[in-house]
């Protein structure tokens, strides 16, 4: 009688320990995933996917960033700002199409998603500002 007591508890305890939390690993939170890669992508009139990523390791260290990786055949881009709190940024690039390019990043501050569509906006317009002066360079 005792063994199957014992039993019995060791039973219950192992089933609470996998009792799970209300915490989705994989939560979207407020925002659908398609609202967010409207804003975290921009298209680029370029077939030069070599060019966009340089364009974007250059807009990346202006913005005060350290790069962290930088693949071309994968085409994605990695880096680091260290300012009294971590922003990490991760970029990707790959061809949309025969003549363009779709870039897309995604940042974190400290350990949180930015979600705030103003800081891509100013990420894409600098880099919309790189390429342009690349392109016009040797004019």
């Amino acid at each position: 009688m005792i063994r199957l007591t014992s039993l019995m508890l060791i039973s219950i305890l192992a089933l609470t320990g996998c009792v799970t939390t209300n915490q989705r690993v994989l939560d979207s939170g407020d925002q659908t995933q398609l609202q967010k890669r409207s804003y975290q992508s921009r298209t680029f009139e370029t077939a030069d996917k070599e060019r966009v990523l340089r364009a974007t390791i250059s807009t990346l260290q202006d913005l005060g960033f350290v790069i962290d990786r930088a693949d071309l055949t994968l085409g994605s881009v990695s880096g680091t700002k260290l300012a009294g709190h971590q922003t990490k940024i991760t970029v990707s690039v790959r061809p949309k199409g025969n003549d363009r390019m779709l870039v897309r990043a995604n940042a974190q501050f400290n350990i949180s998603p930015i979600e705030d569509p103003q800081h891509y906006q100013d990420f894409f317009t600098s880099l919309e500002k790189s390429l342009f002066l690349t392109a016009h360079a040797g004019e």
